[in-house]
C-alpha cells in the first residue's frame, strides 16, 4: 500500500512509461537470445531440449508479444495498470512454458521471473506487486506439477518453494524501493517548483530594485543584470553567462579583483561611460568570494537629486517664513519712500537715493513673491484649455502690461488643440518665459513666437516659446533650471526653477531646446480631447 492517499500519483508519470518501454526492450532481447541459443547450440544446452517445437513456438510468441507491447506502450493505451498486469501475466505464462520445454527448475529459466517481478514491482501501485508474485508462484507450482506428471519424475518442490519465497521478497523490496523512489521524485519535483518560484521572485525583486544589480560567478562571468544596471553601464554586449565583467565594465572589474584580494573596499565612487556617477558595493555569494559576488550599483545622481529636493524643501519652508516676516517692514519702507518722493523739497542727490531705495524695494518684493511660490507649486487644478484662443489672449495681455508692441508676438497654433493644465500655472510659466524672451531678443516684430503643436507621441501637446536672441550659452544650459542661478544682476534666479516645478505639478515638462539661432523653451503636456 502507498503510505497515504496523497502519496499516490494522481497520474502516471512519464518516467513510469519510459521504464515500461525499457522493460519491453529487455523482453525482446531475452526472447531473441534464448531462441538463438537454442537454434545454434541445440543439444549442447539444456534449454529447449525436451520439447523443442514447443520451445520455439513459445519463444516466437514471446518475441511477437514484445513487439506488440512496444506499440501499445508508445501509444500509452490501454491504461498503465492494465498494460503492466497483462505484461507480467504473459511473462509468467510464457516463461513457465519455456521452463516446461527445458526441463523445469533444472533449466534455470525460473530466475527470469525474478527480473520480471522486480521490474514490475518498481512501478506497480497498491497490492499489484504481491498479486504478481502470487501469480508467479502458482504458475511455477503448476509447471512443476505438470512436469512431474509428464516426465514420471519427482518434482523439485523444495527449490520451487525457495524461488517462490524469493518472488515475494523481491516483489516487496522492489515495491518499497519504488515507493521511496516515487516520494523522492515528488520531493525533487516540489523542490524544483519551489526553486523556480523563488528564482521568479528574485527576478522580480531584482528587476524592480532602484539600485543596479550585477551577479558575477567565480570565473567573472556576468550571470544576471537588471535594467537599472544597464541604464548606468549600458546594455550587456552578449548573452548572460558568456560575457565577462572585464568586457562589460572594465573599471568595475578592476575594483572587483581588488576586492577579492582585500576586504577593505566598501563603497567606491565611480563614473560610467555616460558620465553618470555611481557607487559600487560587493557582496560575496554565500560568504565566499571565490564563488562570485553580487555587485550593487547605486546611482549617485539620483541620491544627489533626492538630497537636493530635501535641501530645497527645507530651504523653501525657511525662506517662506522669513519672507512673511520681511514683507511687513518692506511694505513700510516702500510706503515711506513713496511719501518722501511726493515731497518736492529734495535735491537731486536725495531724489536719486530715494529712487535707489524704491528700485531695491521692488526687487526685494518680487523675490519674496517668487519664494512664496515655492510652497504653492503643488496646488494645481488642471482644466482643458483651448490653446489657440488662450495664446492670442495671453499675447494681448502681456503686450499691454509690459508696454511692448503687440506685433512683437507671433502666435502659431493648431485650432483644435486642447491642453490639460492649471490656467494660473500656465499663465505664470508663459509670463516668465516671454519676459526672458523679450529681454534677450532683438525687440522687433515677430521676436517672440508662441507655437502650439502636437508632439511626436500620441496625446502630447508641445508649446514652444522662441525668441530671436543669441540663445543660451552651452556652459549655462546645464544650470538653467537650478534655483538662484541667474546671469542678470537684477534677477532672483528662481523664475525658471519655479516654472519647471509648476510644469511638473501639472504632469508636464519644461526643457530648453538647443536650436540655433535664438533661444527655445518647450512645454510638453497632456492633450485633452474635444
Amino acid at each position: 500500500m502507498w503510505p497515504d492517499a496523497s502519496a499516490r500519483p494522481p497520474r502516471v508519470s512519464d518516467t513510469y512509461w519510459q521504464s515500461l518501454h525499457y522493460f519491453n526492450l529487455y523482453r525482446l532481447i531475452v526472447a531473441g537470445v534464448i531462441l538463438l541459443a537454442h537454434l545454434l547450440l541445440g543439444e549442447q544446452i539444456l534449454i529447449g531440449r525436451y520439447h523443442p517445437t514447443l520451445f520455439v513456438a513459445a519463444s516466437l510468441l514471446y518475441i511477437l508479444f514484445g513487439g506488440v507491447l512496444m506499440v501499445t506502450t508508445h501509444n500509452r493505451w490501454p491504461r498503465f495498470e492494465l498494460q503492466l498486469s497483462v505484461q507480467v501475466l504473459a511473462d509468467v505464462v510464457l516463461i513457465a512454458v519455456l521452463m516446461f520445454a527445458s526441463g523445469g527448475m533444472a533449466s534455470g529459466l525460473g530466475l527470469m521471473l525474478l527480473i520480471t517481478l522486480a521490474a514490475s514491482s518498481l512501478v506497480a501501485q497498491g497490492r499489484l506487486a504481491m498479486f504478481h508474485a502470487a501469480v508467479a508462484t502458482l504458475a511455477l507450482l503448476t509447471e512443476q506439477t505438470v512436469w512431474s506428471w509428464k516426465s514420471d519424475g519427482s518434482a523439485e518442490y523444495f527449490q520451487t518453494a525457495l524461488l517462490s519465497v524469493s518472488f515475494f521478497a523481491v516483489a516487496g523490496l522492489a515495491q518499497y524501493l519504488g515507493k521511496r523512489l516515487y516520494l523522492t521524485e515528488e520531493l525533487a519535483r516540489q523542490r524544483g517548483l519551489d526553486l523556480a518560484n523563488l528564482d521568479l521572485v528574485n527576478q522580480l525583486v531584482i528587476q524592480d530594485m532602484q539600485d543596479g544589480v550585477i551577479v558575477v560567478d567565480g570565473e567573472g562571468h556576468v550571470r544576471q543584470v537588471n535594467p537599472q544596471a544597464e541604464r548606468i553601464l549600458g546594455p550587456l554586449p552578449g548573452p548572460r553567462g558568456a560575457v565577462t565583467l572585464t568586457r562589460y565594465a572594465p573599471e568595475v572589474a578592476r575594483h572587483f579583483g581588488t576586492w577579492r584580494e582585500s576586504s577593505d573596499i566598501d563603497l567606491l565612487p565611480l563614473r560610467a561611460a555616460k558620465t553618470r556617477p555611481f557607487r559600487v558595493r560587493f557582496v560575496p555569494v554565500r560568504g565566499d568570494k571565490r564563488l562570485g559576488a553580487v555587485i550593487f550599483l547605486e546611482d549617485m545622481s539620483r541620491a544627489q537629486a533626492q538630497a537636493q529636493q530635501l535641501k530645497l524643501a527645507a530651504l523653501g519652508r525657511l525662506t517662506a517664513n522669513i519672507a512673511h516676516e520681511i514683507r511687513n517692514p518692506l511694505s513700510a519702507i516702500a510706503h515711506a519712500t513713496q511719501l518722501l518722493q511726493e515731497d518736492g523739497e529734495h535735491d537731486a542727490t536725495a531724489r536719486r537715493l530715494l529712487d535707489i531705495i524704491r528700485d531695491n524695494t521692488f526687487r526685494l518684493d518680487r523675490m519674496v513673491q517668487d519664494i512664496l511660490q515655492l510652497n504653492r507649486k503643488d496646488r494645481s487644478n488642471p482644466e482643458p484649455i483651448a490653446l489657440a484662443p488662450y495664446l492670442a489672449g495671453f499675447a494681448d495681455e502681456f503686450a499691454q502690461v509690459e508696454k511692448i508692441p503687440r506685433e512683437t508676438f507671433s502666435v502659431e497654433c493648431e485650432p483644435e488643440l486642447k491642453l490639460a493644465f492649471d490656467r494660473y500655472h500656465l499663465h505664470q510659466i508663459l509670463w516668465n518665459l516671454c519676459r526672458n524672451a523679450w529681454r534677450h531678443g532683438l525687440k522687433r516684430a515677430g521676436s517672440i513666437r508662441l507655437v502650439g503643436s502636437r508632439g511626436l507621441h500620441a496625446g502630447v501637446v508641445q508649446l514652444d516659446v522662441i525668441d530671436d536672441g543669441p540663445g543660451v550659452p552651452p556652459a549655462d544650459q546645464a544650470h538653467l533650471f537650478e534655483p538662484f542661478f541667474t546671469t542678470e544682476s537684477t534677477g532672483t534666479g528662481l523664475g525658471l526653477y519655479i516654472a519647471r516645478q509648476l510644469a511638473e505639478a501639472n504632469q508636464a515638462s519644461l526643457d530648453y531646446i538647443e536650436l540655433a539661432p535664438g533661444g527655445q523653451f518647450r512645454i510638453c503636456g497632456k492633450e485633452e480631447p474635444w
